[in-house]
């Protein structure tokens, strides 16, 4: 960047183009950490391309799709439980399926001391 007359910072193309994929990656849910990691693999100084967005983009897809098909299947589930009313953990297929303390009743069951 460099500053003008006037005291203003002018940030460079390459810049602008770096920080609008950071928005647009951050919007759909990509951590700083993924976005840092892909844009150290494009060449510093030079401004981002389509084809650069397209090989960014592409690598998120698959990740993105992941976590859409988790979302689905918990919305699906929690819609299957508000329709059974059976409010039952022994049969609700939501609850903690490694539960074998559900058997001595409800509620907390442990005291664990730190």
């Amino acid at each position: 960047s460099h500053r003008t007359a006037g005291n203003q910072r002018r940030y460079g193309r390459d810049v602008l183009r770096r920080v609008a994929i950071i928005k647009v990656a951050q919007e759909v849910g990509i951590s700083l950490a993924e976005i840092g990691e892909a844009l150290a693999s494009l060449p510093e100084g030079r401004t981002p391309t389509r084809d650069d967005w397209n090989l960014l983009s592409t690598a998120w897809r698959d990740g993105l799709d992941h976590k859409i098909a988790q979302l689905k299947k918990l919305r699906d589930g929690l819609t299957d439980c508000i329709g059974c009313g059976c409010m039952s953990i022994d049969k609700c297929p939501l609850r903690n399926k490694g539960d074998r303390l559900s058997r001595e009743g409800t509620g907390a069951r442990r005291l664990v001391a730190t």
